[in-house]
């Protein structure tokens, strides 16, 4: 999400002869990728907190405007809002960390900085309940899918990972890509698992590839629940996934699926989109706005196991065909485009931030 925000403010920034840099903290010089930002744009700390918080107070009077790309970076924006009372100062507010009760520092900042940029509406609405925020400071700016992600323009099944993971020419394939954490179980994987030995039945050549990187612990505990509904044969784990092979993963699949509880808008479901796959989501988060409330996808409760199944069987007894893929991906790219993206941003910025 930062390097297409990056890459959209260099692009307003320089249509306006602005200036724009972004600072990282964490990030080294071999982290930039260039097609995103030109080196001289860029400043990196590599994890150096200090020196980071030391610049930044050394830099605090020449920003008109400061953009935080999440909550942890308060601190700064409280510093800067001090020493320059002036200059418009945005956090960009994502999901599950800022649905939480905040530190007494953040619970400040929200209330010093000039606008709140949610990336869905259910975000929007926690910012205002759980923190406060005033409604007429929060702006829904939803994320867009990235400019520089390979998109396929011939809709068909890729050989190579066929043969990989033993794919037959006429099986079912079901798509889950998401960071698999022992500590974050609510992706909604465990019920695609649990609903898999009825899916067999009807379909019995059918793969379900679980992808992602994931720890031990959550390994262990996913072969056990593979194991105990016997589904050894059906259930690939792939682990992280290379950008490079995204693309052919959606390709793969007859229906992306990712019933989360905590998704603050799921970036991952306009991909699968913007490659033709369907996509089925949860109804309790920010994944409605990935869909356009129901216009691109399916929303199911998420923990209804019978709804689930009979929104995949419902996909995967009409496979999609490459001209319903090429219909899915205009209609997915005619919203979640980096031109709208950055029309959006400069109108707030012209705005002044309100």
């Amino acid at each position: 999400m930062t390097r297409t925000l990056a890459h959209a403010l260099y692009g307003i920034a320089k249509k306006n002869s602005w200036d724009f840099r972004l600072w990282s903290a964490y990030d080294s010089a071999g982290d930039l990728l260039s097609q995103y930002l030109p080196a001289d744009h860029f400043k990196c700390f590599g994890g150096n907190r200090t020196r980071f918080v030391f610049s930044a107070i050394l830099k605090a009077r020449a920003p008109d405007v400061l953009i935080l790309s999440h909550i942890n970076l308060a601190v700064i924006g409280l510093i800067i809002k001090l020493i320059n009372p002036g200059c418009k100062v945005w956090l960009f507010a994502h999901g599950i960390e800022v649905w939480r009760p905040l530190s007494f520092l953040k619970g400040h900042f929200l209330k010093r900085c000039d606008q709140v940029v949610c990336v869905s509406h259910f975000t929007k609405a926690q910012m205002i309940a759980r923190h406060q925020v005033a409604a007429e400071r929060c702006e829904v700016l939803n994320n867009v899918v990235d400019p520089f992600m390979e998109l396929p323009v011939v809709f068909q099944k890729p050989e190579v990972l066929l043969k990989r993971h033993r794919v037959g020419p006429n099986d079912r394939v079901i798509f889950t890509l998401a960071r698999l954490a022992s500590t974050e179980q609510y992706k909604g994987h465990d019920q695609v698992i649990m609903i898999m030995a009825g899916l067999v039945k009807k379909y019995p050549g059918l793969k379900y590839i679980l992808g992602g990187q994931y720890d031990h612990r959550e390994e262990i505990r996913i072969q056990k629940l593979i194991s105990s509904n016997h589904v050894d044969e059906h259930v690939i784990l792939t682990g992280y996934i290379e950008e490079s092979e995204l693309a052919d993963y959606f390709l793969l699949a007859d229906v992306f699926v990712l019933p989360s509880k905590k998704e603050g808008f799921g970036i991952v479901f306009i991909e699968a989109l913007a490659c033709g796959t369907p996509v089925i989501c949860g109804n309790a988060d920010g994944s409605i706005d990935a869909i356009c409330n129901g216009e691109l996808g399916t929303a199911i409760p998420t923990d209804d196991k019978e709804q689930l199944l009979k929104a995949l069987i419902h996909h995967l007894d009409s496979p999609p065909t490459p001209e319903k893929r090429f219909d899915l991906q205009q209609r997915c790219l005619e919203r979640f485009n980096e031109r709208n993206y950055m029309d959006e941003i400069e109108k707030m910025i012209a705005d002044g931030g309100h």
